[in-house]
């Protein structure tokens, strides 16, 4: 088995994660008008949604986020950021999506890993690597009242399950946690950012929907 440090490492790629998913869950918020309280809100449910979500899952409870400071203390200075700074960081708009890529990357590693930490199997450990990398902004699409990215056609999911089946993958071998992180969230990130660039999208129907 791989050999990881989750009390540091994980910790830090989390929390990585977490800011890059909040900024940009805090300008859905800005753009829609929303108050200091509204941007805080989206703030944290993009960062800390998809974590939240796979630690009830596994049966990681109290969620992370609600035992470690630090994972409320990240959002909320996001939120902030964002709330003070957004017209700089808007205009920043390609490297937000660059570094979203790189939070999502960062969420498929430590989503799998924690998950096989906690005793499950191969395919279970990669979806939750997943949905720690979607879940979030799911749920922000969601309150900000629009359909979630990853059902509009956005190679989104795709490559977060794939980063994850080479996570776990990796897991089984005598690679450390750095190592696994670097391959297989670079992976998922490789993939993100080249549909972007390539403007790759999903299948989706098409023709008129019949009833």
């Amino acid at each position: 088995m791989a050999t990881t440090d989750p009390s540091t490492t994980q910790i830090v790629l989390d929390l990585a994660g977490i800011f890059v998913f909040a900024i940009s869950g805090a300008l859905v918020a800005v753009r829609k008008g929303l108050d200091v309280f509204g941007v805080l809100v989206l703030a944290g449910t993009t960062g800390l949604g998809g974590g939240f979500l796979r630690d009830v899952l596994i049966g990681a409870t109290p969620p992370a986020a609600l035992q470690d400071w630090r994972y409320l203390m990240v959002p909320v200075l996001a939120g902030v950021l964002a709330f003070v700074y957004h017209p700089a960081i808007g205009r920043m708009e390609r490297s937000v999506t660059v570094l979203d890529a790189f939070g999502l990357g960062l969420f498929c590693v430590t989503g799998s890993l924690k998950a096989l930490d906690y005793g499950l199997g191969v395919a279970p450990a990669a979806l939750m690597g997943m949905v720690t990398g979607i879940g979030g902004g799911m749920l922000r699409d969601l309150l900000a009242g629009r359909v979630p990215a990853v059902f509009r056609g956005e190679l989104y999911a795709t490559p977060a399950l794939a980063g994850s089946i080479v996570v776990v993958a990796l897991s089984h071998t005598d690679l450390s946690y750095w190592t696994i992180a670097l391959i297989g969230g670079g992976f998922c990130t490789t993939w993100r950012l080249v549909a972007i660039w390539r403007h790759w999208q999903a299948p989706v129907p098409t023709g008129p929907a019949s009833v």
